[in-house]
């Protein structure tokens, strides 16, 4: 059996190693299409190290394809030249692995990031620039080159690599109470450190200790399968257990955009209780002790009078009490003027990790709305903001507003995907800003086109009429 496949895998060379590059290109180029960006999570922060592995480690094992045939074709001076391009890939892909490790774990020990620096330094020095002075660029030189990247680079990095994501995982997934994702970081944290010896360990056939007992002639000899076969194996299993895993990012996201709803709901409650309280409760309480009044004056008897003025006195604190419990809606509220309440919207984390957002405003610190009517046009901007950058995946918006004589205008503009109007799946949030406007007594108006973002306008009277 043993000879057989390794008769099979002969002949089949240069598809073994063709494929090996392809997961390892189709892992970083697929990380590096990720909207990671829009997380507030450090695991991001690290990914593209990882994305920079992968699409370099593919490059390099595709040059174990291409390289040697140009042997036939150019110069020996031409031929050393490519040999070393391709050791050269070989460190920087193994660095960017060993930088991804570290910066997993940046935050526990920040003097880690400065580790894969000192390695491929200390690389350098012992094998790169003397053989380079002593002109001794040879295939035998090569070979102990990568012999040695792989030792002193591949290995630790592809181990420490598998440390952070795990503790990544446990750190800041784990807690999200998302089993499903945690498990992939789980399995491609041990599958990294199975790549690690695979990689590391596993290395071309060298004349010195370990590479003359442990090496991929060994492996294939006793097993008939070639070490890039197992490397593409554990490459496909990291592929796709990271690349499930980054849904935690879009995970995140919605969760960021539920409790910007959940707070505005709240706002928009405590409004409408404020306002039956006003309008409703207080109003009745009130026309009931004028009629307690109006009765206390025409009795004679003292005693019914005492009660009278009794009631009168509950109606009082009850008035008090009501008009009190508005007064806590308000502070509740955090009101502010239009003017504060549009820089802090559009100055929010949970906004601007997401998205650039930039606000243009013609209006005085002296432009004072009626605190209703300003919650109002908050709410609006809110829902445009939070539907650019859930919905529309914008890149950039723009908030400008005005007040032209007793009239606002108010605009939202984003760079974002864009939608038919009227067609959309997000008609919710475009109804309630509807009904704000409505409730403003302005208009408001909507422009989108799929590809073209989305430009939303608001047209107000400054005051109620």
């Amino acid at each position: 059996m043993t000879d057989v496949l390794q008769e099979f895998f002969g002949r089949n060379t240069v598809l073994v190693y063709f494929t090996y590059g392809l997961v390892f290109f189709l892992l970083g180029f697929a990380i590096a299409l990720q909207s990671w960006r829009h997380t507030r999570l450090e695991l991001a922060r690290s990914l593209p190290w990882l994305a920079a592995f992968g699409i370099i480690h593919g490059i390099h094992e595709w040059g174990a394809i291409i390289v040697p045939f140009q042997a036939m074709y150019v110069t020996e001076a031409a031929m050393t030249l490519l040999l070393t391009l391709q050791i050269i890939s070989l460190v920087v892909s193994f660095f960017c692995l060993f930088q991804f490790g570290a910066e997993l774990l940046k935050d526990r020990w920040p003097w880690l990031i400065y580790v894969p620096i000192l390695v491929v330094i200390l690389w350098t020095l012992r094998f790169f620039i003397p053989n380079m002075l002593n002109d001794a660029w040879s295939v035998a030189w090569h070979r102990s080159g990568a012999i040695w990247a792989r030792y002193l680079i591949g290995f630790p990095g592809a181990l420490l690599a598998a440390y952070g994501l795990n503790y990544q995982a446990k750190r800041q997934i784990k807690p999200l109470n998302m089993p499903h994702i945690y498990r992939m970081f789980q399995i491609a944290s041990i599958t990294l450190a199975v790549y690690a010896i695979l990689t590391g360990l596993i290395v071309p056939p060298g004349d010195f200790f370990p590479a003359n007992v442990i090496n991929g002639s060994n492996l294939s000899a006793l097993t008939g399968v070639p070490p890039p076969v197992f490397r593409s194996l554990a490459g496909a299993v990291i592929a796709v257990t990271v690349i499930r895993g980054m849904d935690v990012f879009d995970v995140e996201v919605d969760r960021q955009f539920e409790l910007m709803e959940i707070e505005r709901s709240l706002l928009e409650q405590r409004e409408r209780i404020g306002h039956e309280l006003h309008d409703g409760a207080i109003q009745q309480v009130y026309t009931a002790g004028l009629i307690i009044e109006s009765v206390s004056n025409k009795v004679d008897d003292p005693l019914i009078e005492q009660r009278l003025d009794n009631a009168m006195s509950a109606m009082n604190e009850a008035i008090a009490s009501l008009r009190s419990y508005m007064d806590n809606l308000r502070a509740a509220d955090n009101q502010v003027s239009l003017v504060e309440g549009l820089r802090e919207q559009t100055a929010d984390p949970r906004l601007t990790v997401l998205m650039q957002v930039d606000l243009d405003l013609e209006l005085g610190e002296d432009d004072i709305m009626n605190p209703v009517r300003t919650n109002r046009v908050l709410a609006v901007v809110n829902q445009a903001l939070a539907n650019a950058a859930r919905h529309g995946r914008a890149q950039h918006v723009l908030v400008t507003a005005q007040r032209t004589h007793d009239e606002l205008l108010l605009a939202v503009v984003d760079d974002g995907q864009g939608f038919v109007v009227g067609t959309n799946g997000h008609g919710y949030g475009l109804r309630d800003m509807r009904d704000h406007a409505r409730l403003l007594g302005g208009e408001l108006a909507i422009e989108s086109q799929p590809g073209q973002g989305t430009r939303i306008l608001l047209t107000a009277p400054w005051s109620e009429s």
